[in-house]
């Protein structure tokens, strides 16, 4: 059943989950925000010289007194994150993109709360503006609104390719959420590097519905393709129904070892499992984190 999540039952389960991010989290979603910027932060980083228009508040006069040197204390600056979600609105999504939508609204309703900021992408054969950068509460409707509105399409998901556009249009550190079911036809290793050495947090949810993971045909089949629109005729025997099933399986480890492998968090679930159960399990092990 589709979710209207401009409903108001709807902003009620966001809220909760937004109460429970600002009780478990501080209301952040625990991105690194720390950055090599000296200034006048929280955590300590480094001594230095006293020059003319400096604070005078940050000198260190416990030095002072034992050194008569004018010393100020250095801070690593903490700075608000960008949460980036691609939403995979490939075909392949057709099935799972209803799922997909309330938990890409639910945390990027958390990040605004938490006075961060959000853009929203488009994952397909090319990467889409759904949601332009924005910042505030003020911002959370329309942002609900434009998820809400998003459609599938494209051709094949050109995964590598969108991440590449959004290094380029993304130069700063920020937190990458993909949420997808992770079925590229060029997998995912590459895409998955890119985002780590343009030296983002990244985050995944991967989407799937039950039909992805179990094969019930029997029998002389068509098949199509539902991006490509390719074709093919197939028997389908108990035989090739298990190897079908290993394949995903294996697919789906392989996702697992290499998000480990790049410190890359990971969540995978199906369309059966609510939305603010998988968030609650999200925030409950400490937010976006590997």
């Amino acid at each position: 059943m589709t979710t209207s999540l401009t409903d108001p039952a709807f902003i009620r389960r966001l809220e909760s989950l937004s109460l429970l991010a600002r009780r478990v989290l501080g209301g952040k979603l625990q991105a690194d925000r720390r950055t090599n910027r000296k200034g006048a932060g929280v955590q300590f980083a480094d001594y230095a010289e006293y020059t003319l228009g400096d604070d005078h508040r940050a000198i260190d006069w416990r030095v002072y007194g034992r050194l008569e040197q004018l010393i100020i204390k250095l801070f690593e600056l903490e700075e608000d994150m960008t949460l980036v979600v691609l939403l995979d609105t490939s075909r392949s999504m057709d099935s799972k993109l209803d799922h997909a939508k309330p938990l890409a609204a639910a945390l990027a309703y958390i990040a605004l709360q938490g006075l961060d900021q959000v853009v929203v992408y488009g994952l397909s054969d090319r990467l889409e503006t759904i949601v332009e950068p924005c910042h505030g509460r003020a911002k959370l409707l329309p942002l609900l609104r434009s998820i809400e509105a998003a459609e599938s399409g494209g051709a094949d998901t050109d995964f590598d390719g969108c991440c590449r556009t959004l290094q380029a249009r993304h130069r700063r550190r920020a937190m990458v959420l993909p949420v997808s079911d992770f079925l590229f036809p060029t997998g995912f290793e590459k895409g998955l590097s890119l985002l780590r050495y343009s030296n983002h947090e990244v985050f995944c949810i991967q989407v799937q519905d039950k039909r992805d993971r179990v094969c019930d045909h029997r029998g002389d089949a068509e098949l199509e393709c539902v991006e490509t629109g390719q074709r093919r005729r197939v028997t389908i025997s108990p035989a090739e129904a298990r190897a079908y099933e290993q394949a995903v399986a294996d697919w789906n480890e392989s996702l697992r070892a290499n998000c480990a492998k790049r410190g890359i968090g990971l969540v995978s679930t199906t369309t059966d499992i609510a939305f603010d159960d998988i968030v609650q399990r999200i925030l409950r092990r400490g937010g976006l984190v590997a």
